[in-house]
C-alpha cells in the first residue's frame, strides 16, 4: 500500500487556534463590595485580537465590494469564508493519501476538489469522499479532517485486470469484467487483451489458458471471443490459432507442443486450426503457398525425368 504526502502551498501566517485551549477567565465580582470591573476586564482575554481580525476583514471585504474587484480576489483566493479561515491558521497545508497505486498524488487531489484556495473548516469531507468514489479507478474512500490543516484520504483502488476491445473501444476492466474506465493511456498496455462481445465477463477464461501455454504464454497477444462460443488466439508475428469449444486448454498444449518440435512459428503460416482432435490444419502465408507450389511442381518434375 502506497502512502504519499502532498502539501499545498501554506498560506500568509496567522494567530493560531488551539483546539481545547482556554481563551481567558471571566473576572468575578467580589461578594464585599459592587466595585464594578471595568468592560475590557471582564471580556476573554483574546477577544479583543479577534475583533481587530473580524474589523479588517470587514474593511476589506467593503472596500473590495466599493472597488469592484470581488470577482477578482474570488479567482485568485477562494470564496471570502475560506480566505478568513486560511489568516486564522485553518488552511489545508498538508494531504496524506494512502493507498494509491494506479493513480497519482495530483489526480487523488483533482477528485477530492482540493487546492490552495480552500480551507479546512469549510471543506466537506463527505462531498469529497463522493466525489472520490466516483472516480472509475477508485472502490472506496475514506476522507477526515484532521485540525488545524491536515487531510487525511484512504483509498481502495479496482485493480485493472485486463483490456477489452469492443465495437472498436478500448477499455480497462476487472477481473469481474466491470469496466473501470476508457484506455486512454499507456499505463495499462502490458494487461492481457480480450476481443468481442462478453469477452470481458470471460477475461479469466483467457488467462487460464494462457497459463497452460508455458514457453510460449509470451507470444499469445491476444484473444477472440467468436460468437459467445470459442477463442481464437493472435500470436505477436500475427498468426491466428483457432482453439476448439471443447477443452480449449488441450489444444493450447498441443500448440505447444507443436512448436517445441516444429518451430512452426517461424513457418510461413497465415493460421493454425486446432479445433479437430486428430488433426491440425494449417494455412499458408501467400509467399508460402507460392513457395509449396513451386516445391510441388518441382517434385513433380523430378518424378517425370525419372519416369
Amino acid at each position: 500500500m502506497a502512502v504519499a504526502a502532498a502539501r499545498l502551498p501554506v498560506p500568509a501566517p496567522g494567530p493560531q487556534l488551539l483546539v481545547g485551549e482556554r481563551q481567558g477567565r471571566w473576572l468575578r465580582r467580589s461578594r464585599r463590595s459592587a466595585v464594578a470591573v471595568p468592560l475590557a476586564q471582564r471580556l476573554p482575554r483574546r477577544l479583543g485580537t479577534w475583533l481587530t481580525f473580524g474589523f479588517l476583514g470587514l474593511s476589506i471585504g467593503a472596500g473590495t465590494l466599493l472597488g469592484g474587484h470581488v470577482e477578482t480576489l474570488r479567482d485568485n483566493y477562494g470564496e471570502p469564508h475560506h480566505m478568513l479561515a486560511r489568516l486564522v491558521g485553518l488552511g489545508i497545508d498538508r494531504v496524506t493519501i494512502s493507498g494509491i497505486a494506479e493513480l497519482s498524488e495530483v489526480e487523488v487531489l483533482v477528485a477530492a476538489g482540493i487546492d490552495p484556495k480552500i480551507s479546512l473548516p469549510f471543506f466537506d469531507a463527505d462531498q469529497a469522499r463522493k466525489r472520490l468514489e466516483s472516480a472509475p479507478l477508485i472502490r472506496e474512500a475514506t476522507v477526515r479532517k484532521l485540525y488545524p490543516g491536515e487531510v487525511a484520504i484512504t483509498l481502495v483502488e479496482r485493480e485493472p485486470f485486463a483490456l477489452w476491445q469492443v465495437k472498436g473501444e478500448l477499455y480497462v476492466i476487472a477481473a469481474d469484467g466491470t469496466v473501470i474506465d476508457k484506455m486512454d493511456d499507456g499505463r495499462f498496455a502490458h494487461l492481457p487483451l480480450v476481443v468481442g462481445v462478453d469477452a470481458n465477463n470471460r477475461a479469466r477464461e483467457y488467462l487460464a489458458l494462457r497459463s497452460e501455454a508455458g514457453p510460449i504464454a509470451p507470444h499469445i497477444r491476444a484473444a477472440t471471443l467468436v460468437a459467445g462460443r470459442r477463442w481464437n488466439l493472435k500470436l505477436d508475428n500475427g498468426m491466428d490459432v483457432r482453439l476448439p469449444e471443447a477443452e480449449p486448454a488441450a489444444a493450447v498444449k498441443r500448440l505447444a507442443a507443436l512448436q517445441a518440435d516444429y518451430r512452426i512459428f517461424e513457418k510461413d503460416l497465415l493460421a493454425i486450426d486446432l479445433r479437430q482432435p486428430d488433426r491440425v490444419v494449417m494455412r499458408l502465408t501467400e509467399e508460402g503457398a507460392a513457395a509449396r507450389t513451386e516445391q510441388l511442381k518441382s517434385k513433380t518434375k523430378k518424378k517425370g525425368g525419372e519416369a
